[in-house]
């Protein structure tokens, strides 16, 4: 099969102008699975909850609606306008129904159609640069089934597809019921060739049995996928091989049901319908972009803080685990820039290594990769360019045990809460 993704998006009547793209499946690396979703020291840039009466349309404020086929993935359904496939159920949830039917008598690029269902998009109405992308959602089943929940860069209209990038952060194929795809898309890496992993449940469960909640952390130079607050994959500008990362510009959000195309195959005679993606909630969380401001405790093994040895704001100044106190030396603000900061400087892996046991300090602020952390959903505080969590060594709770960087394990030394 050819360029998955590609083939998947046409240019729609919105404001966008979007083209497509898809999932490779690679290998995934687990975390703790009980973690809770998002960092505290966070503000939310996008939120909807779907609240308001039965069968009315989407907040226009928010999200507008596309309409049209698709050819270039040959999928099968025609999307519609306003609420006919796109509605509230008056319990706090939007449901996108794809159905096998032509009301209107749409014509497709095979003929006429033989289904509809929806897609909206926040073009022109909300963009985000980095943050912590999240939706809780429920999947629809069967063959030919293609739900997602995705991002194109703002600039596709002026540099088009693949060179404004895509971030898929959920994509599932009614083939694969137990699994969901994370994937990016960017020049030289589009389509079939997108780079990516998949997730799936234990035990054959289905995701089309219960809410999910799919979400991305996207910093500089880095993005973490998590399903329930698990992380399963992180890519950054290392897994590219020397091509463009893509991904520092404000990117606006995507929501659909496809059915058919080329990836999941056309629905057969054991797909029902009418199939739903049901969504309880869309949120987006960003950190301080401040650089300053007074700064909040990281909490972690035995509830103990991220110190400032000595509260001493000399370059290389030791950072360790100490009882929290609420001084200066503890209080540390999330940046938009992907630094953590203190006392006016930035947490810095000694060295610019990347090997497990390289020490953390404090040092003055360079913008080098070594003072760049991503503060995931799941806890994890990750140095992107050794691919590495913030940990305190041998486990060990004691005042003054000096923090370091170590191979993702999902252990309690390595889980942190800022705030």
């Amino acid at each position: 099969m050819d360029s998955p993704r590609l083939l998947r998006r046409c240019l729609l009547a919105a404001l966008s102008g979007v083209l497509v793209a898809s999932a490779a499946v690679g290998t995934s690396a687990a975390a703790d699975p009980t973690a809770a979703p998002a960092a505290a020291a966070a503000a939310v840039t996008f939120q909807d909850t779907f609240d308001g009466p039965a069968g009315s349309a989407v907040d226009s404020s928010k999200w507008q609606i596309e309409t049209g086929d698709n050819v270039n993935n040959h999928e099968r359904q025609y999307y519609t306008s306003g609420n006919k496939n796109a509605a509230l159920d008056g319990q706090g949830h939007l449901v996108i129904t794809a159905r096998k039917e032509n009301p209107s008598n749409y014509q497709c690029w095979y003929g006429t159609c033989q289904y509809t269902s929806a897609r909206l998009n926040t073009s022109g109405k909300f963009t985000t640069t980095y943050g912590h992308v999240e939706a809780r959602m429920k999947i629809p089943r069967g063959q030919g089934m293609w739900p997602a929940f995705w991002m194109l860069g703002n600039d596709i209209g002026q540099v088009g597809w693949p060179a404004s990038g895509e971030i898929d952060v959920m994509e599932n194929v009614g083939f694969e019921p137990s699994t969901v795809h994370g994937t990016i898309h960017g020049p030289g890496y589009s389509g079939s060739g997108g780079i990516g992993a998949g997730y799936s449940l234990p035990n054959g469960q289905a995701f089309a049995d219960a809410f999910h909640t799919f979400a991305v952390d996207w910093a500089p130079d880095s993005i973490t996928w998590s399903v329930d607050g698990t992380v399963y994959q992180r890519r950054t500008p290392a897994d590219l091989g020397g091509r463009t990362w893509v991904f520092d510009k404000p990117f606006f959000l995507i929501l659909n049901l496809a059915v058919g195309g080329y990836w999941p195959g056309d629905p057969d005679g054991s797909t029902a319908f009418p199939q739903q993606l049901v969504v309880d909630e869309v949120k987006v969380t960003t950190g301080d972009s401040s650089g300053g401001g007074t700064g909040a405790p990281i909490r972690g093994l035995a509830g103990k803080c991220v110190d400032v040895a000595g509260a001493n704001p000399a370059n290389g100044t030791a950072v360790q685990l100490y009882d929290c106190n609420g001084t200066a030396a503890q209080k540390w603000t999330v940046s938009s820039d992907g630094t953590l900061r203190a006392l006016g400087k930035c947490l810095d892996v000694t060295g610019n290594g990347t090997a497990d046991g390289t020490t953390v300090q404090l040092w003055d602020c360079t913008g080098g990769p070594n003072q760049k952390w991503t503060v995931t959903g799941a806890h994890d505080i990750v140095n992107p360019q050794a691919d590495k969590c913030l940990d305190v060594k041998d486990n060990n709770s004691a005042n003054g045990t000096r923090l370091q960087i170590w191979t993702c394990s999902g252990t309690a030394n390595q889980k942190w809460t800022v705030g």
